[in-house]
C-alpha cells in the first residue's frame, strides 16, 4: 500500500464534503508558487489543453485546428500538438478537418459527480420528486460565485421540458438556488461576485439565461440581492418570480451540511401558464423539503454510504509517446488522467492514492494536482483532493444531451469505412425493431432504410439479438405474441425454429439472418449493452447475399462488428453512467 493510504482510510466522504471549500493547508500557497516556478514545460500543456476544451465547449459548433490556434493565440504547431493529444485521449473527435467534443470527455465531469457523492445521492430523490409534482427539478451547487447545475429530472412525456442542462452555469442573483446558496457566502465570495458583475454587467457570459437589457446600478443590485438572501435565510426557501427568464418561476430549498451550511439547493421550475410563483410554493414546498432531507441523509449518513472499492489495479495513465511521437503531450495526458482518477473513490483521493491510481510518480502527481487546484478544477480538503464543480464546464452540458443515435453514428461511419457495407443501430419496440441510426454505402444493392423504420423483429438479425437478450420468461412471452409470416421462402415461421434461433444467438453473442426479411439480403448483428449488461440496442451490417457463403460474412465481418459495438458501449458508459440511455 502506498504511503499515506492507510491513515487516510478514516476520512469518509461526508467529512470531505463537510470541509469548507475555501480551506487549504497553510503551505498550499507556497506549493502553488513552486508549481508556477516549475516553468511552462511542467504546467503549460495541461493549462493549454483545458483552455482549448473550454473554448470547444463554448463554441456553437465544430471548430478547426486553425480556429483554435487563432482563439488561443498559440502557434499552429503548438495547437496541433494539443489537438492530437486530446483526439488520442478520446476527448475530441476529428471528422475530416473539423473537431467536435467526444462523449469520453464526460469522464471528467463524472469524476466530480462521483467523488462528491452527487451521482449516487441525487437521482432517486429528484426522480421521485418530479414524478410526484410533475414539474422539472434540478440540484444546484455553488461554483465560485454562481450556480452550477449538477443533477436534473424532468416529467415523463413533457414535450418541452423546462430547465437548463447538467453542467450549465446560472448567475446567482437571477435564480432561487443562488439566493439559497448565498446565505453562506463570505466576504471573499461577495468580492468575486462584484468583480464578475463589473466585467459582465449584462450577463452575456451566461448563454442559458436571457441577457439583461439594462445593467442595474451596483449599489441597487447588491442591496436587492442581500435583501433576498436575508429573506431566504429567514424562510428556509427562495422563490424566483421570472428572474431567470420571462414566464418561468422557481422554488428552491437548501440541502444542508451537518454544520447547517447549504451544500446544494434543490430547485423546481414551472411555467407561469401552469402555476404562479405562490402556487408553485404551495404545491411543492413540503415535498421538496422532504426530498432535501433525503438527499442530505444519502450524502452524510455513514450507514448509507457504500464502502469505497480498492483502487483499480490498472493505472489510468497510458503513455502514447512512442505511438504519436512529438504530437503526444505527456504533461497534458498526465494531468487529465489525474483529474479523472479523483473520481475513483467517494470523497476523492490523497496524493499517494492519486499516484497509485494513475501509475504516475509522486512528484508528477503532486505537480498536476496543484496545477489543477490553482485553475479551480480541483479542491483540496485536508489531505484529500477531489474535482471541483468547474470541471462540468468542460463540455458536460452539451454532451449530456446526446442520444443513442448521436453517440453511435460516428462509430457506424467508421465501421462502414472499414467493411464497405451499410451499418445500422436499432432498438426493440414491441414486436418490431426500430432503427435509430444508419450509415449506408452508395451501392446499387444498398437497402433503402432510414432512422424510424420499423421491421418485424423475428425476421431480422437485430431483432433476434435483442429478443435473445431478454430474460427467458420475457423472451417466451414475446414469442407467444408473434405471428410469423413467410416474408421470403427462407423465413423461419415456426415458434420452435425461432426459439432455437434465439437460443443460439444468446449463446453465440450474434445473429446471422440469410434472406429471411428480403430475398438477396444478408444481415449480421451483435448486441450493444448498457452498464448493467442488458442488450439495449443492436448493431448490424447488411449486405447483398452474393456467392460467398454466410460463414464467410461471419468470419470476415464479425470481429469489426464486435469492435464497433464495444466502442459504442464505452461511450454510452461515460455518457449515461447513472441514467437510462436516451434512445429518441
Amino acid at each position: 500500500m502506498a504511503p499515506g493510504v492507510s491513515e487516510a482510510a478514516s476520512v469518509t466522504p461526508q467529512t470531505v464534503l463537510q470541509a469548507p471549500t475555501d480551506r487549504a493547508p497553510a503551505d498550499t500557497a507556497a506549493e502553488i508558487g513552486e508549481a508556477r516556478a516549475a516553468g511552462p514545460e511542467a504546467v503549460g500543456p495541461l493549462e493549454r489543453g483545458l483552455a482549448m476544451l473550454r473554448i470547444m465547449a463554448a463554441a456553437s459548433g465544430p471548430m478547426r485546428p486553425g480556429d483554435l490556434a487563432r482563439v488561443t493565440g498559440l502557434a499552429r504547431s503548438a495547437a496541433d500538438r494539443v489537438v492530437a493529444t486530446l483526439v488520442h485521449l478520446g476527448h475530441l473527435r476529428a471528422e475530416e478537418r473539423e473537431l467536435m467534443l467526444a462523449p469520453r470527455l464526460m469522464e471528467l465531469g463524472n469524476a466530480y459527480l462521483d467523488a462528491s457523492g452527487y451521482s449516487r445521492a441525487l437521482r432517486p430523490s429528484l426522480e421521485r420528486l418530479t414524478r410526484t409534482l410533475e414539474e422539472s427539478v434540478s440540484a444546484i451547487v455553488l461554483d465560485g460565485c454562481d450556480a452550477r447545475i449538477v443533477g436534473k429530472a424532468v416529467p415523463a412525456g413533457r414535450m418541452i421540458p423546462l430547465g437548463s442542462r447538467v453542467g450549465d452555469l446560472l448567475p446567482a442573483e437571477r435564480c432561487a438556488a443562488g439566493a439559497v446558496l448565498a446565505t453562506a457566502w463570505n466576504s471573499e465570495t461577495y468580492a468575486t461576485w462584484r468583480g464578475r458583475h463589473t466585467a459582465d454587467p449584462f450577463d452575456a457570459g451566461f448563454p442559458d439565461v436571457p441577457p439583461r437589457r439594462t445593467a442595474p446600478l451596483p449599489e441597487r443590485r447588491e442591496a436587492d440581492f442581500t435583501a433576498w438572501t436575508a429573506e431566504t435565510a429567514a424562510n428556509g426557501w427562495a422563490l424566483d418570480d421570472q428572474l431567470v427568464a420571462p414566464g418561468l418561476v422557481a422554488l428552491s430549498v437548501p440541502v444542508f451540511f451537518p454544520d447547517g451550511r447549504p451544500v446544494c439547493a434543490i430547485s423546481m421550475l414551472a411555467h407561469t401558464s401552469r402555476r404562479s410563483a405562490d402556487q408553485l410554493r404551495d404545491h411543492a414546498l413540503p415535498a421538496m423539503t422532504d426530498a432535501a432531507q433525503d438527499i442530505a441523509d444519502a450524502l452524510y449518513d455513514t450507514s448509507r454510504i457504500p464502502v469505497a472499492a480498492s483502487l483499480p489495479a490498472s493505472p489510468a495513465y497510458t503513455d502514447a509517446k512512442s505511438e504519436l511521437g512529438p504530437f503526444f503531450l505527456q504533461a497534458l495526458a498526465r494531468g487529465l488522467a489525474v483529474l479523472t482518477a479523483l473520481g475513483r473513490q467517494p470523497g476523492g483521493l490523497t496524493l499517494a492514492e492519486a499516484a497509485e491510481a494513475t501509475g504516475l510518480s509522486y512528484p508528477s502527481t503532486r505537480r498536476n494536482l496543484l496545477t489543477l487546484r490553482r485553475l479551480s478544477y480541483v479542491e483540496q480538503h485536508g489531505r484529500r483532493f477531489l474535482p471541483a464543480p468547474r470541471v462540468l464546464e468542460l463540455g458536460y452540458a452539451r454532451l449530456s444531451t446526446l442520444t443513442l443515435a448521436d453517440i453511435a453514428r460516428p462509430h457506424l461511419a467508421d465501421l462502414v469505412g472499414q467493411v464497405r457495407e451499410s451499418a445500422s443501430l436499432a432498438v426493440l419496440d414491441g414486436a418490431e425493431v426500430r432503427y435509430v441510426a444508419r450509415v449506408a454505402t452508395e451501392q446499387i444493392t444498398s437497402a433503402r432504410i432510414t432512422p424510424g423504420t420499423r421491421l418485424p423483429a423475428y425476421a431480422t438479425s437485430m431483432g433476434r439479438v435483442l429478443l435473445a437478450g431478454l430474460p427467458e420468461a420475457e423472451r417466451q412471452k414475446r414469442l407467444r405474441t408473434v405471428r410469423p409470416q413467410a416474408l421470403t421462402p427462407y423465413t423461419l415461421t415456426s415458434h420452435a425454429a425461432l426459439a432455437s434461433a434465439l437460443e443460439r444467438a444468446a449463446r453465440e453473442g450474434f445473429a446471422l439472418v440469410e434472406q429471411e426479411l428480403e430475398t438477396g439480403l444478408r444481415s449480421l448483428a451483435v448486441p450493444v449493452r448498457d452498464s448493467s449488461g442488458r442488450a439495449m440496442a443492436a448493431l448490424n451490417i447488411a449486405l447483398h447475399a452474393g456467392p460467398e457463403p454466410p460463414e464467410h460474412t461471419r468470419d470476415t465481418m464479425l470481429p469489426a462488428l464486435h469492435a464497433c459495438a464495444a466502442r459504442v458501449e464505452a461511450d454510452l458508459a461515460v455518457a449515461f453512467p447513472h441514467a437510462p440511455v436516451i434512445t429518441d
